[in-house]
């Protein structure tokens, strides 16, 4: 099993985006149905609903850094079953969070094109949305990140990295 490590790797940074895409896609088709709604009642259109069609795009960032931590643990010798599974998981895990948190502003830019009101309370929920992506992202670090003391820079100090877990 060669490259099953490599599988891992590329699924923490695609199942994320995955999930992103499916997220804002989703916000972004209610943001657009939203302001036409307004638009059709002579409302003015509220622009925030960009940052909400937005909202699941920091995820990928998530899978990006996952990706990160995973390529260093393989370098620093990690197992191939173990890189892979951390991807595979941790990256679907983050991406279904990702794309759940674009359903949420989805409903949330419809409530405010109905209402107007409630801006705060959408964004409050959206970012407990947003906590249900980084604990998967924290806790696929742990099993990977004890191989981080051995991981040294050119320079011979420690790696930046190795300081967040042991």
């Amino acid at each position: 099993m060669g490259n099953l490590e490599f599988i891992g790797l590329a699924c923490a940074l695609a199942l994320s985006a995955l999930g992103s895409g499916l997220g804002a896609g989703a916000a972004a088709q209610a943001a657009v149905g939203g302001w036409k709604k307004c638009y059709a009642n002579g409302k003015p259109a509220p622009f925030i609903m960009v940052a909400f069609a937005g909202a699941p795009l920091t995820q990928t960032i998530y899978g990006f850094l996952l990706m990160n931590f995973i390529a260093a643990a393989i370098a620093a010798g990690t197992s191939s079953t173990l890189a892979f599974g951390v991807g595979v998981f941790g990256g679907a895990a983050i991406g279904l969070s990702s794309w759940m948190q674009g359903k949420t502003a989805a409903c949330a830019c419809d409530a405010l094109a109905e209402t107007g009101k409630g801006t705060a309370n959408y964004f409050i929920v959206i970012g407990i949305q947003k906590r249900c992506s980084l604990h998967p992202w924290s806790s696929s670090l742990l099993p990977v990140g004890r191989n981080y003391r051995t991981t040294v820079c050119r320079d011979g100090h420690p790696h930046l990295w190795c300081h967040f877990y042991y």
